[in-house]
């Protein structure tokens, strides 16, 4: 799936599905939020749980931009997450 692209405070992030799966599969999914590349690269990860479809790709695709923010403002920084790829 295409990343879908939001803006937050004038700087635009990409969204994605996270991929982590939690014992709540189904009915809980991760998103990473992505801005800027290379050493100014950030990453933000949330999870949410979706109102209709239960499959990752579509119920990202159906939440709209007002949504996508909202969850943006509930994230954490993604240093120490494991859907951005943190490993203890």
């Amino acid at each position: 799936m295409p990343a879908r692209r939001i803006t937050v405070e004038g700087r635009e992030w990409q969204v994605y599905p996270s991929g982590f799966l939690t014992q709540y599969v189904g009915d809980e999914f991760g998103l990473i939020f992505v801005a800027g590349t290379g050493d100014n690269r950030e990453v933000r990860v949330t999870r949410y749980s979706p109102v209709g479809t239960r499959a990752r790709e579509q119920s990202l695709a159906e939440l709209d931009s007002a949504q996508l923010v909202d969850l943006f403002q509930t994230s954490q920084p993604g240093a120490r997450s494991p859907e951005a790829g943190y490993r203890s």
